[in-house]
């Protein structure tokens, strides 16, 4: 099992001066530790739950390139990038341009959108739900028409664009990975088996991880999908052990759910140093987890 690690919060000690080198020094640990994957959420506020609007927030795409000039190794994405959030071929262009200054580490994470408070405070339009996933399937869709060779007009319900020329193309070939978070049985897991390469649960319990990947296998026989060829990654429970205070009992619970096909956790820092949790991680869980 692989490892990553999710920055979804910058409310750390004396932020408001040292949170671009916390920020750069937790990912530069990680890229020389061996994690996989190092993504930051895509918000205009943050969440109520980790303080509100009143706690610092960071664009996501503009904190991705700084970070990818400051690493050479990790995989970077948004975890995830809301389809109400930029213009699906402004975001195909965006994350080429991710992978192109990455040379190759672009991932691009889409979900549905849900956080209407901060659609409200900046003026950003935020449909009703059922339109919002329709969005969601048009972005999937637009995205990999502006990867391929195609470079014609798109006619969708929402979206309508005259031309999808995207150069430089991506360097990853046929394109960046897609990954749709959540775990939605009746559209998200669909959208999942019809259009992208992972997907990321919730953590719902082992036994509800595995009711999940089992609606998503059903997905991917209606469509005509290979099962196995879909990466699934989840987040780790945040009420489950500590990987780092205890490692062993950590392993031990991923050891379950990578026999469910989980191939990557992604952990948030819990602690004011996330610089210093992320050295101990990957000093201690890592290579253990890789094991798994």
């Amino acid at each position: 099992m692989r490892t990553g690690i999710h920055y979804a919060n910058f409310s750390h000690p004396e932020w408001r001066t040292r949170l671009t080198d916390r920020l750069a020094e937790t990912a530069r640990i990680a890229d020389d530790g061996g994690v996989s994957l190092f993504t930051v959420m895509d918000h205009y506020f943050q969440m109520e739950q980790l303080g509100g609007p009143a706690e610092p927030m960071l664009e996501g795409y503009t904190t991705l390139g700084y970070l990818a000039g400051r690493t050479e190794r990790v995989r970077l994405s948004l975890l995830v990038t809301g389809a109400t959030y930029r213009h699906p071929g402004l975001l195909a262009k965006i994350v080429t341009t991710l992978d192109v200054l990455s040379r190759g580490r672009a991932m691009l994470g889409l979900g549905a959108a849900w956080y209407d408070r901060e659609h409200a405070g900046l003026g950003v339009p935020f449909p009703r739900t059922a339109e919002r996933f329709e969005r969601l399937e048009e972005t999937l869709r637009i995205c990999l028409q502006m990867w391929s060779d195609d470079d014609g007009a798109f006619e969708g319900r929402h979206h309508r664009l005259a031309e999808t020329v995207c150069v430089p193309p991506p360097v990853q070939r046929p394109h960046p990975p897609i990954l749709v978070g959540g775990g939605g049985e009746r559209k998200t897991l669909r959208l999942v088996a019809q259009y992208a390469d992972a997907c990321n649960l919730f953590p719902v319990g082992v036994d509800g991880v595995r009711h999940k990947l089992e609606v998503l296998r059903r997905h991917c026989d209606d469509v005509g999908r290979d099962y196995e060829s879909i990466e699934k990654t989840m987040l780790a429970p945040a009420d489950g052990p500590d990987p780092v205070a205890d490692a062993d009992a950590f392993l031990a619970a991923m050891e379950q759910y990578a026999a469910l096909g989980i191939s990557l956790v992604m952990l948030m820092p819990p602690t004011p140093d996330p610089a210093g949790w992320a050295a101990d991680l990957c000093e201690r869980v890592v290579p253990r987890l890789a094991e798994v």
